[in-house]
């Protein structure tokens, strides 16, 4: 006969180990030097973003947003601190393709057509022919291109090339999507249009999202959680969470009182994080 273990007896089961920040920043700060002295571009910084966040960083010009994204791409080298992207340095994260990147302009060769710009990072990795034209049509129909593969930058408009820039951005088959003021110079009907196939785009992947913006509405809107900036140097003065649903977001949220209580503490957080009379 089997032996009967008491329940209280038994040993304890093993806790899930905890999940680790697929963006790990602590304490830092990045100073460039100039012909005019320092500039201290960033001061102390921490941050944690989850997988599956949509995060968006806001604040004023020279609060070091863009900064602070293009050290998460290994594109600018902090000075202090530490950060690591998918448990590993930015370097090793960017090596390995571990994240897309929309520029605030679609930055599309204007002698490629739309296909072969998607392309042009997957000929960089080598892959055949067959899995360039699979990904190609996945990606283009995931923003609502298909049919356009052989038509050319100029022949589109701009809110289809910057779709086109998030689908280059997504052929890599990245974990993480960092994008930088992507619809800035968009009018504002097409932002709005832009914003609700990017919600529904990040509800298809669940990729992780960390996105630059200056629009307190285009940040409360998408964002998962909101990180407010001050200048000089650049520094985080809040993280505002968002308490409106992860699901569907039509635009008339933004009328509801939750969302203008959000947009409000942002509003708030950027006024008493930055002195207009400096």
């Amino acid at each position: 006969m089997a032996k009967v273990i008491p329940i209280d007896s038994r040993a304890p089961s093993a806790q899930p180990a905890p999940r680790r920040p697929v963006i790990d920043v602590r304490g830092l700060s990045l100073t460039f030097q100039t012909a005019d002295g320092p500039v201290h571009a960033l001061k102390d910084v921490d941050l944690a973003v989850e997988k599956g966040d949509f995060v968006s960083f806001i604040g004023p010009s020279g609060c070091g947003k863009t900064t602070l994204l293009r050290v998460i791409a290994d594109l600018e080298q902090p000075t202090a601190g530490t950060i690591a992207v998918n448990g590993v340095s930015p370097e090793q994260a960017r090596l390995a393709r571990a994240y897309g990147y929309v520029f605030q302009a679609a930055a599309l060769y204007p002698w490629r057509t739309i296909a072969r710009n998607v392309a042009l990072p997957l000929e960089i990795m080598g892959l055949s022919k067959a899995e360039q034209d699979a990904r190609i049509a996945r990606n283009l129909a995931l923003v609502n291109l298909a049919g356009f593969e052989k038509k050319f930058p100029w022949q589109l408009s701009g809110g289809m090339q910057q779709r086109a820039s998030i689908a280059r951005a997504l052929a890599v088959e990245p974990d993480l999507l960092l994008m930088d003021e992507p619809f800035g110079a968009l009018d504002e009907i097409v932002r709005d249009h832009l914003n609700e196939q990017l919600l529904q785009l990040w509800a298809k992947t669940e990729k992780t999202v960390v996105f630059v913006t200056h629009s307190i509405p285009e940040a409360v809107y998408l964002s998962t959680r909101i990180v407010v900036m001050s200048p000089r140097p650049g520094r985080i003065h809040d993280v505002v969470e968002s308490t409106l649903p992860r699901g569907p977001r039509p635009l008339d949220i933004r009328e509801t009182p939750e969302f203008l209580k959000i947009a409000h503490r942002v509003r708030e957080g950027l006024r008493a994080g930055h002195s207009y009379d400096d």
